[in-house]
């Protein structure tokens, strides 16, 4: 009798939810592999990790996982999060999910999450346009892109997340593509040892919604594309990364060390708090 065959990371694959339902070329499960490969290696132990994901195409990578995970209203995935790492700050927290949930209407949550320095990853598939429900133009639409509300080129000025997450208190900032998979579970595995906002971008490819309107007109030309392009950096200024049609520019922005976080400053005030009141100092209203 033969032995069963059974792939070595079926365990953080949550049973019966695949095949998944992004379209073929899209660079989520190539995200999602990065990121479970980086979980494996590790040895992460998965009743201490909690994944969030908002809404959009990437935010369907909640119910593939096999771990604690929610999947919230549009934007507001991190402060979902950020009220799981304030409660129980043992945890891990990750949150995975797409440019337009986190940087449109969810865009003030991570200015503020990233400002206090909380405790958690967070991953954006950034595939340049609002992907899940017909491939409007979003904030980090790159100039001159046609999209399905913008059928003459896009005019504005797209949101660079490197300069964004450095500029308002990351720790780590790094910026990859969907073409760089090894690279992009190397950089998970760092920021998951990191203790405060760390922030990973992936360019991931979008055949269907963005990639048919801008002169990529299948995966394999969009994978292509993002490997001629893509120009390797070593803590370069974050302002100075670039994306256009002939150079996206990717690789570590940011790593700093002992910043205070978020969660160690809140409980630490608690503790103190209640010195206090034991010792008869102050009262506590119930």
């Amino acid at each position: 009798m033969k032995a069963e065959l059974r792939h070595p990371l079926e365990k953080y694959v949550r049973p019966g939810t695949l095949p998944h339902i992004w379209c073929p070329g899209c660079g989520n499960g190539i995200i999602m592999n990065a990121f479970i490969r980086a979980l494996d290696e590790l040895k992460m132990d998965l009743d201490k990790l909690v994944v969030v994901s908002g809404i959009g195409c990437m935010g369907r990578i909640a119910s593939y996982l096999n771990v604690d995970a929610f999947h919230t209203t549009h934007g507001r995935a991190i402060p979902l999060a950020f009220g799981i790492k304030v409660a129980r700050p043992d945890l891990k927290v990750v949150v995975i999910s797409g440019d337009g949930d986190l940087f449109a209407i969810g865009g003030n949550h991570f200015i503020h999450a990233a400002r206090r320095n909380v405790d958690m990853l967070v991953i954006c598939s950034n595939n340049f346009n609002y992907g899940m429900t017909g491939g409007q133009v979003g904030p980090t639409t790159p100039q001159g892109s046609i999209t399905t509300t913008t059928p003459y080129e896009s005019i504005e000025h797209p949101f660079n997340l490197v300069q964004l997450a450095a500029s308002v208190g990351a720790i780590y900032v790094a910026r990859w593509t969907a073409a760089h998979p090894r690279l992009l579970k190397q950089s998970i595995k760092k920021a998951l040892r990191k203790h405060g906002f760390c922030f990973i971008e992936v360019i991931s490819p979008c055949p269907e919604g963005f990639g048919r309107r801008n002169r990529k007109k299948s995966p394999v030309e969009f994978m292509r594309w993002l490997k001629e392009v893509s120009v390797m950096t070593k803590r370069k200024d974050p302002s100075e990364a670039y994306i256009g049609p002939d150079r996206i520019v990717i690789g570590e922005f940011l790593e700093v060390e002992g910043r205070p976080e978020f969660t160690d400053l809140i409980w630490g005030q608690v503790k103190a708090v209640r010195a206090r009141a034991e010792r008869g100092e102050i009262e506590i209203a119930l």
